[in-house]
């Protein structure tokens, strides 16, 4: 599979992210109505609003998925509708097991992810982390929105990688985007978006473990900021983030 990666690597060398998403769609999408063997994993941030723009603008017919963990804000669902509308997509839902959340919440309780970092991570895990594993399978490539500058985790990550955890390729089209450029994006083409990003929302996931920021701040802050930044990562891009310290959260 690296050398793979090395010929997509190679031939996709200098092209923006349009051209990129053109590329996976072109490469990996299907035909004649079917999905193919790529998919766009939506969370209905900004980032991935851009990248459903993208693949609608090219015309490849790409699956398009999202992660419904029980426990997002009602905004994310009014996107998500919005969506649908704008560009008359099907986008598949994916929620837990639920006798995984139930087994969870019975031994843990309902805000278990504040309590430590494992069981956080157990959340992530149950709630985000097996439906994506299920939305994968099968698959060669997965399309995200991940930016190297969203955060410490991501900082050395490629457009193009080997996704050892997953077992696939991962694009991501945005990797050099700033935040100025998704949002120049947005506005030139009219996207629809999150309006929680109105209200100082950077980075938008589950309710509990999503807060606004202050002007300046850390795009990232506002995700389980009980945290040290080297831990925030829910587990969906664990062969995407960097090597990081051991030390316990406290």
């Amino acid at each position: 599979m690296t050398e793979l990666v090395a010929t997509i690597r190679m031939e996709t060398e200098g092209f923006g992210a349009e051209r990129l998403v053109e590329y996976a769609a072109n490469r990996f999408g299907g035909s004649d109505g079917t999905a193919g063997s790529v998919a766009l994993a939506t969370s209905f941030g900004a980032e991935d609003q851009v990248l459903t723009d993208m693949l609608c603008r090219a015309g490849g017919q790409v699956k398009v998925f999202t992660l419904d963990t029980g426990r997002l804000p009602e905004e994310t669902y009014e996107v998500m509708e919005a969506t649908r509308r704008r560009y008359g997509i099907e986008i598949d839902v994916l929620f837990p097991d639920r006798r995984q959340v139930e087994a969870m919440v019975r031994e843990r309780g309902p805000n278990l992810f504040y309590e430590s970092v494992e069981d956080r991570k157990r959340c992530c895990s149950v709630r985000k982390i097996e439906p994506l594993k299920r939305g994968l399978a099968g698959l060669d490539a997965w399309i995200c929105g991940l930016r190297k500058s969203q955060s410490v985790t991501r900082s050395d990550m490629e457009a193009v990688a080997w996704d050892g955890q997953f077992g696939l390729i991962k694009i991501c089209p945005l990797a050099d985007w700033s935040d100025d450029e998704v949002w120049q994006y947005i506005r030139r083409h009219n996207v629809p978006y999150n309006k929680l990003h109105d209200a100082g929302y950077p980075s938008i996931g589950c309710a509990p473990c999503t807060r606004p920021v202050e002007a300046g701040e850390d795009i990232r802050k506002g995700r389980w900021w009980w945290e040290y930044p080297e831990h925030k990562e829910c587990g969906l891009h664990l062969g995407t983030a960097k090597k990081t310290s051991k030390k316990e959260n406290v």
